[in-house]
């Protein structure tokens, strides 16, 4: 069953929530920071930080030349901080080989660091309007709902996918674009993974109500813990980093998480692999980029 493109986008037009990254004079940079922070990171602690990074590195050159541990101390408790290396090495590509613009072709930006197949549609389409499936968890639940009459999707395929939600798309540019979003704001607001407010969705003819709202039948979910998880006592050693102007002692590290130690030192381990901390020649540990640091140790 089609979704009612006229229903979808007339709910969005008063529905629409107003983020700052979907203001006028957001530029494709700014737009790409956003859908970096919001990878598994909610709307509500992305936003503060997203307007500090738009005041601070408005162009991509202005993060290039600022150092790896600056980005990733200014990345505070955003989660998944890899992402933060990323966009700085991303950066570093834009300014020395685009002119200090985001690319607005998703071939060009895949073949750019840390860009994957959804931030490359996101970007293209939410920054330049163009006619691209944009697809998250949302989208995908959305369509499997009100299109295929299904409580949940099944497991993700890039090529099912992205067929789904293209075949979906107005064929205007603009339109197609703002339906992107709309889409995306239904299942983020309405079409919910809990509890779906299908009493106020704007769509007249949904397939899974039709069908009597069937359960999901498919294999239990995992559900993501963080309560004593190795990502757990990650943060809290970048944590103590951030907070340092400077390489630390082991001895600073080691007190945050005593009741595995291995499983500190696995976490610490993981860092170092990961290019987030560096350890200096006389074995104190840092920033990625700040191991080198002229400031002195900070010691316990």
């Amino acid at each position: 069953m089609p979704i009612d493109t006229a229903a979808l986008l007339g709910w969005f037009d008063s529905e629409e929530r107003d983020l700052p990254w979907r203001r006028p004079g957001v530029t494709g940079w700014q737009i790409l920071m956003s859908e970096i922070m919001l990878q598994q990171t909610p709307v509500s602690r992305v936003a503060p930080i997203w307007e500090q990074w738009v005041q601070r590195w408005p162009v991509p050159s202005a993060m290039a030349a600022s150092s790896q541990a600056e980005v990733l101390r200014a990345w505070g408790k955003l989660g998944y901080p890899r992402r933060a290396l990323r966009l700085h090495e991303c950066a570093g590509v834009l300014a020395s080989e685009h002119g200090d613009v985001v690319p607005q072709d998703v071939e060009t930006l895949l073949g750019l660091p840390g860009i994957g197949a959804y931030t490359a549609r996101a970007v293209a389409c939410f920054a330049y309007g163009q006619r691209v499936p944009v697809v998250d968890t949302n989208v995908r639940r959305v369509v499997a709902r009100a299109v295929h009459g299904a409580a949940e999707p099944g497991n993700p395929s890039t090529t099912r996918d992205l067929a789904d939600t293209l075949a979906l798309l107005p064929r205007t540019r603009a339109k197609a674009a703002r339906y992107s979003a709309a889409l995306m704001e239904l299942g983020a607001l309405i079409c919910t993974a809990k509890n779906p407010a299908c009493l106020l969705c704007p769509l007249p003819e949904c397939s899974w109500i039709e069908a009597g709202r069937p359960a999901y039948e498919g294999p239990a979910k995992k559900v993501q813990k963080f309560a004593g998880t190795d990502r757990q006592v990650r943060g809290k050693l970048m944590s103590v980093l951030r907070d340092s102007h400077g390489p630390v002692e082991r001895a600073r590290l080691d007190v945050v998480w005593l009741t595995d130690p291995g499983q500190r030192d696995r976490a610490l381990h993981s860092l170092l692999l990961d290019g987030l901390v560096e350890q200096t020649e006389d074995g104190m540990f840092a920033l990625a980029g700040e191991g080198d640091a002229a400031s002195p140790p900070v010691r316990a």
